[in-house]
Order: structure tokens, then sequence, then C-alpha cells
């Protein structure tokens, strides 16, 4: 199959821990290029994972702006932190590149649609970086849902809870940090993908730490056509531990649909289906849901699909999370 060659847009924890190496195992994606600000990380990016380029700050440029302008770099990844996606994405966009932009997208609606719109202008894909969301186990799910299996969709709640931190990007505000743009937006988007409805309305409360981003949050979201969800995210569950806590509960008219399957999992999934005849368990075999975005980012480049996760999908999702923000004060 013909290779995307991919540039990775900093070096940041999510790259190196998870994107990278389902980039590694993508049958369409030809590992080339790693930008960042200092030489020491970028040669040791270029030989852990074995980059053909690295690109670090010079006299003239930044190491981005010199991966930008490589004519060689065909899609770029970009991990940078929350605050940087704009400026990074728009500038990867008019220099003509396919981006795929880590989650969130944006810090806000508008600036998803100004994105966009820098996309349309240059003829290039953009698409939000959830991986999630490409898993077959995602697929099944939605899948069951839409049969009708559990009848109409009455109520959703999923939580993704996890550890707390001593010094992280998540704890500092001018960084996009907080638990609504960091894991708030796995649950959304997940009761997006369950209940295709426009919001009618968003309460939420949350605790703020010192620094003001939000460490824990509750909410709840009432749509238009009568389902209702709710979700809680936080870090809570100790100081640089690895504790962690997800949950999936879906009711509907006929029956429920049950999972204790983390957020981005791999490998023997399953969840339950309660109904009236029983419980049925559904099994799904799901590999790196990582190299499952890269190739279906391949695929888009190629004309081939259309992208997972769409315009329309993602700045829904942005307003969203938007409303979730104001209600908690942040």
């Amino acid at each position: 199959m013909d290779k995307i060659k991919w540039g990775i847009l900093g070096t940041a924890g999510i790259a190196r821990k998870a994107t990278i190496p389902g980039m590694k195992k993508a049958c369409n994606c030809e590992l080339y290029a790693i930008a960042g600000r200092s030489q020491v990380k970028v040669d040791d990016y270029v030989n852990t994972f074995g980059f053909a380029v690295g690109y670090a700050d010079d006299d003239v440029m930044t190491g981005y702006e010199r991966l930008l302008n490589d004519p060689q770099v065909q899609a770029v990844y970009i991990p940078l932190p929350n605050n940087l996606h704009k400026e990074w994405v728009i500038k990867a966009l008019d220099a003509g590149k396919h981006v795929l932009c880590e989650k969130p997208l944006a810090l806000n609606a508008d600036d998803a649609a100004k994105m966009y719109e820098a996309a349309k202008r240059n003829n290039v894909t953009l698409m939000e970086a959830y991986a999630y969301l490409h898993s077959p186990y995602i697929d099944a799910l939605v899948a069951d849902v839409a049969s009708g299996v559990i009848g109409d969709v009455v109520y959703v709640d999923t939580a993704f809870v996890t550890q707390g931190y001593r010094e992280n990007f998540r704890l500092h505000k001018e960084l996009g940090g907080g638990m609504i743009y960091d894991l708030g937006c796995y649950c959304t988007t997940l009761i997006l993908s369950l209940i295709d409805s426009s919001t009618e309305y968003v309460k939420a409360c949350g605790e703020l730490t010192d620094e003001g981003v939000d460490s824990f949050v509750g909410a709840l979201i009432k749509f238009s056509n009568g389902a209702r969800a709710s979700f809680n995210v936080g870090m809570i569950l100790g100081i640089d531990s690895h504790a962690r806590y997800d949950r999936l509960f879906i009711h509907g008219t006929k029956g429920d649909i049950r999972s204790e399957v983390e957020y981005n999992e791999e490998g023997e999934l399953s969840y339950r289906i309660i109904g009236p005849n029983g419980v049925k368990t559904r099994n799904v075999v799901a590999k790196s849901n990582y190299a499952l975005e890269i190739e279906q980012m391949g695929r888009v480049i190629r004309g081939q699909e259309r992208p997972r996760i769409s315009e329309d999908f993602s700045v829904k999702n942005a307003r969203l999370l938007d409303a979730l923000l104001k209600e908690v004060g942040y």
C-alpha cells in the first residue's frame, strides 16, 4: 500500500507512549520526520523510533517551522499543549499539510471552526485525534444501539477518573489544562456518538484548583429528543499513581448496556447487553486504536473514505465543551 509520509510536530508524551507506536503498526504510514524545540529530544526520537529526519530550532526557524517547510512531509500529527493547537494547526494547513491534531482540537468552538475553514481553504484534511473512536469496540456499541437492541436510548452515564499530578500541563490554565479539556472530551464524544440529538441544556459543577483549572467535574446533559446523559471526570485518585476508574452505562426503553472497558483500550474487550430475555456478552477484539486512527487518516488523504471524526462532530463537541466550561466557572 502506498504510504503517507508523516511528520510529528512536537515531542509530547502522548506521541512517545501511544501515537508513534501506533503509527509504526499502521500499514499505510511512514514515520518520516520529527520536530521539537530541543536537539537532544529530537535526536532521542530519531534514534528510538527511526525517523528519517529530525528538526530542532536553529538560528532562523523553529524545529516546527523547519518540518512544515519540508516538501516530503505529507501529513502532520500535532500533540502540542492545547493552547498551541490553533496556531500550529493553521500553520500546517497553510503549508499544504494534512493534519491530525490531538484532542481537544481547540479551546473553543469558534477556533475549531476557523481551523476547519483553513483546511478547506487549502484543500487538505483536518481531523481531530480521538483514537478510541476508531475502535471496533466503539463500532460494536454504536451498531448495537442503532439496531434497537435496547430500544430508544433514555440515559447514558460514563466516567473517566484518574490520578492527580505533581507537575503537569493539565494543572495550568494558560496551557488549556483541566479535566473537561483533558478527560471530559472523551465522555462528551462518546455520549454524542450514542445520542443523535441537539443539546437542550447543560448543567455542571466542578472543583477548581488554586491554579484555576477544574480537577473534578460532574455534569448533566439534556437532549432535545428527551434523552439525558451524565458524566464524571477528575484527577482525584492519588498523586502520581496508576489508579483509574472508567465506566459506561446505557439505558434504553427495552434494556441496558454495561461496560467497564477503559477508554482507548485494545485487545479482548467486552460489554453486556441486558434485556428482557437475559444477558448477552458482546466480545470484541481490537488492535491499537492509534494504528486504526492513522490508517483511517491515510485512507481519507487518498480519497478513499471520509474522516471518522467529522467537522460537524468536532464543532458540535466543542460547543458542548464550551457550555460545560462556562457552567463550572473555568
